[in-house]
């Protein structure tokens, strides 16, 4: 340490106890101490009662067989031998494993998209609005959203085939075709769900430093090569956020295939929280489902810690 940051750490820690010396000082200091650890506080009990007991009772409940209306029987991993030779579930597993990589790859590349182009806009306003216009979506309800567009992708009355028709183009089975309904899903949830990402990249382009790309423009660096060489390397860890997040989100998918399919055609779009609702709340397995919903735990915290350690090479920390 050098002798001026020396010098300034120490002016800094006399400065301090100055002040902790004034009339009331003590007082004030130790209200915000307890304010900031009731804070804490109340964060660590909204996480324990709601994320980690549920997954502690689940994780429990999974050893079990109950049916709510007879007492719970030990069953001990029989849950999870019938687990993994259950076609049905596993596919599901599947479903949920395809829609989510769509998902997330979509997401993160239009919501980049979205960004850098609004980003080239020189007026203030004009990114307000598209920020705005982009973000609206994510605050509507997802059910009602569902319900709409399960009217808009009607195959029989829904209003894009019937536009699709009156310029001469053949209607479209949007959501009773396995692969057509996996793809409407997909551009569902990206539509809802775009803005989140948008808004991140679009703060992270923004805080990318002038210096940075004035000397780039300074050696001659094109449009592109600024973005790819510079700019995508510089929210790299941001990039990295909104993929998790949006990973961790699609692997969840339930609110949109449960109102617009059932889960269908067939079991086209029956997800792992699909097939968990029918075995716990339909058929009364609940020891069951708690074992579907650990799996499902596990196969997410694999996911992310697969994204964290490709992180490592892919990711600029400044």
């Amino acid at each position: 340490m050098s002798a001026a940051t020396e010098t300034r750490v120490s002016a800094s820690r006399e400065s301090t106890r100055l002040i902790a010396r004034r009339p009331g000082a003590r007082r004030a200091i130790r209200r915000e101490a307890v304010f900031g650890y009731l804070m804490i506080g109340l964060a660590v009990a909204f996480v324990t009662v709601f994320t980690l007991i549920p997954i502690l009772v689940s994780l429990g409940l999974s050893f079990f067989s109950w049916d709510v209306i007879t007492p719970p029987q030990f069953v001990g991993i029989k849950n999870f031998t019938r687990l993994f030779s259950d076609g049905q579930v596993l596919s599901s597993f599947g479903v949920t494993i395809v829609l989510a990589i769509g998902i997330v790859v979509l997401q993160i590349a239009l919501g980049l998209l979205l960004a850098v182009l609004v980003n080239t806009r020189k007026h203030k306003w004009t990114k307000a609005l598209f920020r705005t216009t982009f973000y609206l979506p994510l605050l509507a309800s997802t059910a009602a959203v569902s319900i709409f567009m399960g009217y808009l992708f009607d195959a029989k009355f829904g209003l894009i085939n019937y536009y699709l028709n009156e310029i001469g183009l053949p209607s479209v089975p949007w959501l009773v075709n396995p692969t057509t309904a996996q793809i409407t899903m997909i551009l569902i949830v990206v539509w809802q769900q775009v803005g989140f990402t948008f808004v991140l990249f679009v703060a992270g382009l923004t805080s990318v430093p002038t210096d940075v790309l004035e000397a780039a423009a300074i050696d001659g660096a094109g449009a592109w090569r600024t973005l790819f060489r510079i700019k995508i390397p510089l929210i790299s860890p941001t990039i990295l956020f909104a993929t998790v997040v949006a990973m961790i989100n699609a692997m969840q998918l339930f609110d949109q295939p449960f109102i617009m399919t059932k889960g269908g055609p067939g079991t086209a779009t029956t997800t792992a929280t699909i097939a968990m609702y029918q075995t716990g709340f339909q058929n009364l397995q609940f020891g069951y489902a708690s074992a579907i919903a650990i799996l499902l735990l596990v196969i997410i915290l694999i996911i992310t810690g697969i994204q964290f350690l490709a992180a490592r090479k892919l990711v600029f920390y400044q």
